[in-house]
Formats: C-alpha cells, structure tokens, sequence
C-alpha cells in the first residue's frame, strides 16, 4: 500500500494499491501518441492484449486495461522493447481510480525558512530543484533521480514529517475529463427554434445595452484554442497565449483531436462579427493550453501564468471523470478526488494576488455525471464558482452535477427530450473540429458547431457574464462578484422544497444566471460606493 497526503501531515490521505489490471506504458518519445509507437513483434503481441484507457502524449505516457493478473507478464515484455523506457503495473486510489505517479514532488517549506536551507533540505534528500513553484513561499517542483520509482512516497512521506515542512506530496496526475456532450444562440436570449419559441435563456443580449465585457481579460485553460479564428481576429484579441503543457510556450494551439478548448473560447468571448457570439464579446481572450493530466504542476502554471500576466476570470471546463450518468450504479459516482496541493495554492494565488489583490474570478464546470460535486475537489472548492448546467426548458440537464458546492447554472444542452441541440459556438476552422463541413452540424465551411454542450460550455457561459460584471464595476473583489451571481439569478423550477431558507437548490445553486440583472446590480454596488466614499 502506497499513500501520500494532501493539506500537510494532518490533511486527506490518498492510498494507492497494485492492480494487476492496469498496466502503464512510458515511452522514449515524447509527444507522440502512447499508442503507435514503432514497438518491436513481440511487444506489439503484447500490447495488443491491452486496452487503451487514457494518456499524456506530452509525457509519452499511456494507461491501459490488461486481463487481470497478465499485467506483470505483459510488462516483461514490454520493458524489454528498445523504445519502451518503463511498462509496470499501475496504481488504483481507494476510490477504484487509476492514477499515475512521476518521479517529481511537489515541497513547500515554512515561510521563514532561507532559501539556502530549502535548497539543502532538497539536495540531502537527493532531489533535485526543477523550479520554483511562484504560487507561495518557498514551494519548489522538484525531481528525484530516473529509477527512483514509487520510493518518492516515502521520499515525500519522510519530508512531510519534518517539522520546517508543510506541504509535500508526489506529482500524481489522472486523466482529465473535458466537461463536453456532445446559428440559434438560445442561450443568449429568445430565440424561435424549428418553429418554437426558446426562452429559457441568461437574459445576456439586454445586457449589452450596458456592457460586453470591455476592458476584461477571460482566461480559458483547456486544450488549446484555435486563434487562428475569425471570431478571435479582433485587435487586441487574443493576449499572453501559453501552452502549460509540452511543447511549453507560447502557441497555444490545440494538437490532433483537441476541439474542446476553441468552443469553450467561443462561449465565453467570441466577437461575433460572423456566426457566433460570446456572452461577452467586447471582452479580450488569453488562451492557456494545458494538456497534462490532472494534478500535474503544469496545472498550477497554467494559473500562476494567467494570474501573472493579467487575467481577470479563468474558466475552467475540466476535472475528474465522471461516472455515466445515465447509470446510477456506476461506481464512478462515488470516487473522491482531493484537489492536490501545487494546484490548491495556485488557486489561492489567483484569489490572493490576481487583478491586484480583488482576486481572480475563477468559474469551473461542474461535472456531467449526474453526481454529487461535493465528491469533486475541484469543483467543490470554495475560492470557485461550480456551474452547472439547466436545458431549453429552464430545468436540470439530464447529465448536470448536484450538491452543495453548486453556485449557479447557465444554459446548455440537455440530450433527449430537447428543442435544440445544443449550444452554437467556435469550432476549430474547416475539417479539424467537430463539425468537419455539414451544415446539419453547424456551418457548411467547419468553422462553427451547433451541438456544443455539457458543463463544459455553462462554464464559460458563466465566465463571460463574470466578465460582464468587472466591466460594469472593476472594484469588485472576487467573493462580491459571487454575490452579485447570487443576488440576480432567477430561480428557476422553483418547486416547494427545491430552494432552501438561504435560496440555495442543490441543482441550480442560486438559480439560472440573469446577466443583466448582474450588471443591474454590479453596476448599483459600484454607485454605491462612490457616493459612500463622496460622503
């Protein structure tokens, strides 16, 4: 049994079991898919025995289902391939979940430690420094030496104990789960569909009356982002592109197969100027790719470079998988996946350091497990707003997240029965994304897609009218613009018993957002204070 822990010594505990049918795969090249790498007869017979699962071709890295007691037989194999560089068993949580361990930790030492004795603490422990973690005091990404293998828990385990340590855990990572299902923007406002009048909608058109996000920095972390597009070509647009992910940088393009991030984009901020507009179109766009899995430090750069470099709300439409929602006794529902602490303290960088002290505005995706949220880390987190998602007819998505970490919903798709398909957002140009050129799917030309859905895209949804709301009152700090959220959403099938005394519904949150209500009230906040501060 294997274990680490997360929020110091007396934090959550995460125990990791061998499972003979899991096998991971690392090989030599980096970037390339973990899939089709050009094995040799005998570790391609192996490998065909595998099912692929989930993998990190930034890192080489592939998961894979084995029959169950091969996995050891088919890692012998595999370890003897020239372009194989690791293949062992793999690791389960206490929850069932594969997770993958690296041979890097992630240390922060007490804030009054000098430098020169982390560093040494570091180097007598035989770890050597990758960076610097800027996201808090004294918190490094450090590496211990190739073969160290799953020694660096009790590597970190030893340094947890110390008393000038405070926070020490391996880099796990898991796969990451984009909160998607798969020209008639009902979300925006009314619309007549087929015939039918939609106005289960997030009031965002009258808003525009007052504002579409001028002056504000949405920051969407995904998969990457097809910048290259019309709807993203405005000046001053697009601004500090980053890839967190190999190959680091900044092209924040998205690689084979990556269309999540461009219509996330799209949602939350596309200018409109041909066929789809963002909830806040007049706001600026600053894309961060981020591909690793889930709990790697790469996460915590991503928002460490958004907050750095001026964003003033990041969207995130990701987290732990999520269990089949239409199957409720998919053990998957009841997984708990902590929020690790690299990525905890960059979210706490955000709200502590971003848009000068008032704080980040940080919205994620709920889930579409039809589960509880509380059992997501992410999610779940106070300094977030969780969104969910409500249909064309002002109820639950089928698939949406519940519990008590739910803040608000936003309008998406909802599969059958539903008068739309979905939302109508940015795909990446011509045959790349998910519409690959039919006008049943969005346009002719593939540059747009009808069906775009899921708590993925209520996520952005809610970040484009966050953005609405700093332009209306810049001087909001990051807890105000959730009461603001709070203050003007419309409760929504609002049935006895599903809002409680403080107005909070386990499947909505505080109701369905009213973008200008928000503003309404942004706005009035900030008369407010100005004619406190005149007298």
């Amino acid at each position: 049994m294997l274990s680490c822990r997360f929020g110091g010594s007396s934090g959550f505990r995460l125990e990791l079991e061998d499972n003979e049918d899991l096998v991971v795969v690392r090989s030599v090249r980096r970037g390339a898919r973990h899939d089709i790498s050009p094995l040799s007869s005998p570790s391609r017979s192996a490998q065909d025995r595998l099912t692929p699962l989930f993998g990190f071709p930034e890192a080489g890295v592939g998961v894979y289902a084995s029959p169950v007691g091969d996995a050891p037989n088919i890692a012998v194999v595999l370890n003897e391939d020239p372009e194989i560089e690791f293949a062992g068993r793999g690791l389960r949580d206490q929850f069932g979940a594969p997770v993958v361990y690296t041979e890097n930790v992630f240390v922060k030492f007490r804030d009054d430690l000098p430098e020169s004795q982390c560093a040494a603490v570091l180097a007598e422990a035989g770890l050597t420094i990758k960076r610097t973690v800027g996201t808090a005091t004294n918190a490094y990404f450090a590496g211990a030496p190739a073969g160290t293998g799953r020694e660096v828990f009790a590597l970190a385990e030893r340094l947890l104990d110390r008393d000038d340590v405070d926070l020490c855990h391996p880099e796990l990572v898991r796969e990451v789960s984009r909160r998607a299902m798969a020209p008639q923007q009902w979300h925006l406002g009314p619309a007549v569909i087929d015939g039918q009048d939609v106005v289960a909608h997030a009031n965002v058109v009258a808003a525009w009356a007052e504002t579409r996000g001028e002056g504000v920095v949405v920051c969407v972390i995904d998969d990457g982002m097809d910048v290259t597009h019309p709807e993203f070509a405005s000046a001053g647009k697009v601004v500090a592109p980053f890839s967190a992910s190999r190959p680091r940088g900044a092209d924040p393009r998205p690689g084979d197969g990556d269309n999540h991030g461009t219509a996330c984009a799209g949602v939350a901020c596309a200018d409109g100027v041909d066929h789809a507009s963002g909830v806040a179109p007049g706001a600026r766009l600053m894309p961060v790719r981020l591909v690793s899995g889930l709990g790697s430090q790469d996460e915590a750069d991503a928002f460490k470079w958004a907050v750095d470099h001026g964003a003033d709300v990041i969207s995130c439409s990701w987290g732990p998988s999520d269990g089949n929602w239409w199957d409720p006794t998919d053990p998957v529902h009841n997984q708990v996946v902590p929020l690790q602490d690299n990525t905890r303290l960059a979210i706490e960088y955000a709200i502590e350091r971003g848009r000068g002290g008032k704080g980040c505005v940080i919205t994620w995706a709920a889930g579409n497990g039809a589960e509880s949220v509380d059992n997501d880390g992410y999610a779940a987190c106070d300094q977030v707003i969780a969104v969910a998602a409500c249909n064309d007819q002002g109820r639950q998505s089928r698939y949406s997240d519940h519990g008590k970490a739910i803040w608000c919903s936003f309008p998406s798709s909802n599969g059958s029965p539903s008068r739309t398909p979905g939302i109508w957002t940015t795909d990446r140009r011509g045959r790349e994304g998910y519409n690959i050129g039919d006008d049943s799917a969005g346009d002719a030309a593939g540059d747009y897609t009808n069906s775009f859905g899921g708590t993925s895209s209520a996520c952005p949804g809610v970040a484009g009218v966050v953005a609405l709301i700093l332009a209306a009152n810049p001087e909001l700090r990051w807890d105000e613009v959730k009461d603001v959220l709070r203050e003007s959403a419309d409760r929504i099938d609002d049935n006895p018993g599903e809002y409680d005394e403080d107005g909070h519904s386990t499947r909505y949150g505080y109701g369905r957002v009213n973008a200008a209500a928000a503003v309404r009230v942004a706005r009035d906040k900030r008369a407010l204070s100005v004619f406190v501060a005149q007298n």
